[in-house]
């Protein structure tokens, strides 16, 4: 069973002060970077037990009054059409839906800034389209030699010749659909124009990894760095926070390497910098709410497996080398953990040995493990979740809550008229099936309702799942993982 190690009112009451109490120290306006996911920040719900994925965002409303959001996007990633890995959708995209997920909840969005603007056809054309829908676009250029060319930077010809942003609120948060976006280089921008207008305004950054008050080594940390694998994020200590305080802090290379250089840029600004490390610079108050450390550290030590995994089946499909697989297994090693120590894994690979076939192991709330196998009717995931879903409801493993002449005319549309090849049910077919069967049946219906229990499950497949059954699995709350290995041995997969 999941041990809470995190208390999340805690942090979102002491998170929303302590934004507050930073903007008062500047005078009543500060450009808060928001690094990381505002939305469903399942990362951290995963290494941190107890944190919520819509924390940031309880935070915020919290503050709502006070905050405005300003999105950033760089016109490159427009003009390539750039896709979020996790969501499959272009930047421009996510910037609608960011725009459409923030107001919903009542937030208000001031605008959206274009970054590295410099004429970008398909930039122009999401312009229009953004101010055709009454949405505010400012454009940001590049400047030549950023970051290290201090003097032009702030200057007419640098900062200067962005277009300034207008806002009315204390708080601007300042997000963006992804990293490189150029969401501070757009706060600094920012302070050099208000600075000119004599309006007093500071800057901040809320980033919640790596946590700052934790040690190096630690799980959660580590997570972090298995995390961003792919972008050779290293955690190390601040060594500008040590020298000022005689403290040792956590931070991140990209941070503190750019430190010396926001510092002259901060003094170039106004006379002088408000920051003596790049922890200072942070407001991430998440280390002062775990409540359970023992419990983060074992939650920490899953996620890396679960990277791991991830970074082999990207590697399979061809979308990353082996040197992320590499630097995440040195991070496995170095806390004395791996595959063996996630116990779906063994399950499922136990069972596709027996049967012969593809299988998938699930892991319950409770520690019950429940697996399924391939068969002619049901795929592996179908079958595995059948099996829990009976599980859970308390029907007997044998009693059949899908007859095969439910399934069977199923298939036959799928093969005769719809041309699949795979006459199995993938899980979303199970569970539409399963809903009808239910109207005559009320042992389907009890366990379509045991769905919400799965939320937080481990599962693990002994071959890389169809994206169907994979973001099914998701969509419940599903930890799942595969082997790196297809099922048929083909060129194209869906």
């Amino acid at each position: 069973m999941t041990r809470i190690g995190f208390d999340n009112d805690k942090y979102v009451k002491l998170q929303s002060q302590h934004i507050r109490d930073r903007i008062d120290h500047f005078g009543g306006k500060l450009f808060l970077e928001f690094g990381g996911k505002l939305f469903d920040d399942y990362h951290a719900s995963r290494v941190l037990p107890g944190f919520q994925p819509d924390s940031k965002v309880k935070m915020l409303l919290e503050m709502k009054d006070d905050a405005e959001i300003v999105i950033v996007v760089s016109a490159d990633d427009i003009e390539r059409s750039k896709r979020r890995g996790d969501l499959g959708i272009t930047y421009q995209d996510d910037t609608l839906r960011l725009i459409d997920a923030f107001r919903g909840i009542g937030l208000f969005v001031g605008s959206v800034v274009l970054t590295h603007y410099r004429e970008q056809t398909a930039a122009e054309k999401f312009q229009k389209r953004l101010e055709a829908l009454g949405v505010r676009v400012y454009r940001h250029y590049v400047i030549p030699n950023y970051p290290s060319d201090v003097n032009l930077i702030v200057s007419d010809d640098g900062f200067g010749k962005n277009e300034y942003i207008e806002t009315s609120r204390r708080l601007v948060v300042v997000t963006a659909p992804g990293p490189g976006s150029g969401k501070m280089a757009t706060c600094l921008s920012q302070l050099y124009h208000e600075q000119k207008r004599g309006v007093k305004a500071g800057y901040a950054k809320f980033e919640t990894f790596p946590i700052w008050n934790l040690p190096l080594k630690h799980p959660v940390n580590l997570a972090y760095e298995a995390a961003t694998a792919d972008l050779d994020d290293v955690n190390m200590i601040d060594p500008f926070h040590l020298e000022a305080y005689g403290e040792t802090t956590v931070n991140y290379n990209r941070d503190v390497e750019i430190f010396p250089v926001l510092d002259a840029i901060f003094k170039k600004i106004s006379g002088e910098s408000p920051y003596k490390s790049p922890t200072d610079m942070g407001v991430n108050m998440c280390g002062f709410c775990i409540v359970n450390d023992e419990a983060c550290r074992e939650a920490a030590k899953q996620e890396i497996i679960r990277r791991y995994y991830n970074a082999l089946v990207s590697q399979r499909r061809g979308f990353s080398d082996s040197s992320e697989t590499a630097k995440i297994e040195l991070l496995m090693n170095s806390l004395g953990t791996g595959p063996d120590d996630r116990p779906v894994v063994k399950a499922a690979l136990d069972r596709a040995e027996e049967t012969g076939g593809p299988a998938v192991a699930l892991e319950l709330n409770d520690g019950t493990i429940i697996t399924g196998k391939t068969t002619s009717l049901l795929g592996a995931s179908s079958a595995c979740l059948l099996n829990a879903l009976k599980y859970l409801a308390g029907i007997p493993k044998k009693e059949l809550l899908m007859p095969p002449e439910v399934i069977e005319p199923i298939q036959h549309l799928k093969v005769e008229h719809l041309g699949n090849h795979n006459p199995r049910m993938h899980t979303d077919e199970l569970l539409i099936a399963l809903t009808i069967v239910a109207v005559n049946d009320p042992r389907a219906g009890l366990a379509i309702d045991q769905l919400n229990k799965l939320s937080g499950c481990e599962a693990h497949s002994s071959v890389i799942l169809s994206s169907t059954d994979e973001s099914l699995f998701k969509k419940l709350g599903v930890n799942i993982t595969f082997e790196p290995v297809y099922q048929v041995k083909k060129l194209f997969h869906k």
